[in-house]
């Protein structure tokens, strides 16, 4: 009964990845078209040179030519509205959670993780590119997205955003019901919190590190079922991780961000007491780290030597820190950034390699 139940629901994961894949294709090819519609005429897409190369070809190699070309630049925007490196990054922390998890590993059940992770944290982005469009077109590191500048309307986006979000939910609900749960939550404050307390105070950071740190922990839950000490120590290690990474790129962008009236800095300055409280919570987050070499977080264990290697690229990450608050520039704000990107993605490849060692 046991194995007739399991055939079951692997026949059920299966179709239901088949019936995605399908609806994908059936959307992008509604937004191929919609895109097609919002140019005014055929110059918007083509430069005289191509004018010129278009008189020489048959009709047949023109449609095939723009074809090509249209949904290269769709795909791009695509790409470019759901931030598809930072998605890219949370379907990570969503996989090594579920490793870390899992009594066995399911392959269908990662696949539905993944898809499930992007098109959630797709549907943010869109919906938080909806929300700031007329601030995104203020600042120079953001006039360029795909909402303020034109190349996607406010009703495309919101087409895209309510198809990932509805697909996104049905896909980790096929996993199971709190995965599918703390998927809705985290777009829930990143869109109805989050980004509307950017431009009134900098507890917005605190407010978004809630939803940013729960990817790592909602593998454990999708390959569990359970939310108990073990996924509740991977959160708290990505919360405390957000505000030293975050910072550093407020520290960097501050300037652009000012211009669309987002307050992000903690004190709202480039100063000792942003440094300060850069250098405080890289302390809390690498003391969080190793706190599963304890035997004090369940199933999560982490060994000694796993825990040194992890508490040293910490150490790493606050070298950086302490750089920061002595120099207090951006160069030192870039080094402290990159230094967070790799802590993060290390450390959750030691986790997982330590556990099947």
């Amino acid at each position: 009964m046991l194995l007739v139940s399991s055939i079951k629901k692997a026949k059920e994961k299966i179709v239901f990845i088949v019936f995605i894949f399908r609806s994908l294709r059936g959307f992008l090819s509604l937004v191929v078209k919609d895109m097609i519609n919002l140019c005014n005429s055929l110059h918007v897409l083509y430069s005289p040179t191509i004018f010129a190369f278009l008189q020489e070809k048959s009709m047949e190699t023109v449609v095939e030519t723009a074809n090509r070309r249209t949904f290269s630049k769709v795909f791009a925007d695509f790409k470019e509205i759901t931030k598809a490196r930072l998605a890219i990054s949370v379907v990570f922390s969503s996989l090594a959670g579920y490793l870390l998890g899992a009594y066995e590993t399911d392959f269908v059940s990662l696949l539905l993780l993944a898809f499930g992770g992007y098109c959630m944290v797709g549907a943010s982005n869109v919906y938080n590119q909806i929300i700031e469009k007329d601030l995104d077109a203020l600042m120079k590191r953001t006039m360029n997205r795909p909402v303020p500048a034109g190349r996607v309307s406010v009703n495309s986006a919101m087409l895209i955003a309510v198809v990932l979000t509805v697909l996104g939910v049905v896909a980790l609900y096929f996993l199971n019901q709190k995965t599918a749960m703390f998927g809705a939550i985290s777009i829930f404050l990143y869109t109805s919190v989050y980004t509307p307390l950017k431009t009134k105070t900098p507890l917005a950071v605190f407010v978004g590190a809630f939803p940013g740190a729960i990817p790592f922990m909602l593998g454990w839950v999708a390959a569990t079922n359970e939310f108990g000490i073990e996924p509740g120590t991977l959160f708290m290690i990505q919360f405390f991780w957000q505000f030293p990474h975050f910072w550093a790129l407020a520290w960097m962008l501050d300037e652009d961000y000012k211009k669309g009236g987002f307050k992000m800095l903690p004190t709202g300055k480039k100063d000792k007491g942003t440094a300060l409280q850069i250098i405080m919570y890289t302390i809390w987050m690498m003391v969080i780290s190793i706190v599963p070499a304890f035997g004090i977080t369940g199933r999560l264990h982490l060994s000694i030597i796993a825990a040194i290697i992890v508490f040293i690229l910490g150490g790493v990450m606050l070298f950086f820190a302490f750089k920061l608050y002595k120099e207090r520039d951006n160069i030192s704000a870039r080094k402290l950034m990159l230094a967070s990107v790799s802590y993060i993605t290390l450390i959750q490849v030691i986790y997982v390699i330590d556990k099947f060692l």
